[in-house]
């Protein structure tokens, strides 16, 4: 069965960095797009972020962009979201999931939709405040 295990939340202030860190098991993480979502309290979880192939296919929801890079290391099946200059908006529960189609070269899809995607983690607190 394949999990996901989010980690590298914590407390920050405004401005500051976090990395999370999503690891994951029983599952050629090579073969699937692997996607960064968040959930606000009374909020819809939203798709911040996604990867497909190492060679490129990345996406970023517009609040993140210029601020968030996401990456991942398949050889330690894992994939991370570096987070700068974070901001009181970003404070969320973040997760992440693998897409629902394998492919021998992953892309994400048009738009990172929580239909369209599996596997979700237990989820890492984000909260950005002074």
């Amino acid at each position: 069965q394949v999990q996901l295990v989010e980690s590298g939340g914590g407390l920050v202030q405004p401005g500051g960095s976090l990395r999370l860190s999503c690891a994951a098991s029983a599952i050629t993480l090579d073969y699937y797009a692997i996607a960064w979502f968040r959930q606000a309290p009374g909020k819809e979880r939203e798709g911040v972020s996604c990867i497909g192939s190492s060679d490129g296919s990345t996406y970023y929801v517009n609040s993140v962009k210029g601020r968030f890079t996401i990456s991942r290391d398949n050889a330690k099946k894992a994939v991370y979201l570096q987070m700068n200059n974070l901001k009181s908006e970003d404070t969320a529960v973040y997760y992440c999931a693998t897409y629902q189609y394998s492919s021998l070269r992953p892309r994400c899809p048009p738009s990172v939709n929580r239909v369209d995607f599996r596997s979700w983690g237990q989820g890492t607190q984000v909260t950005v405040s002074s």
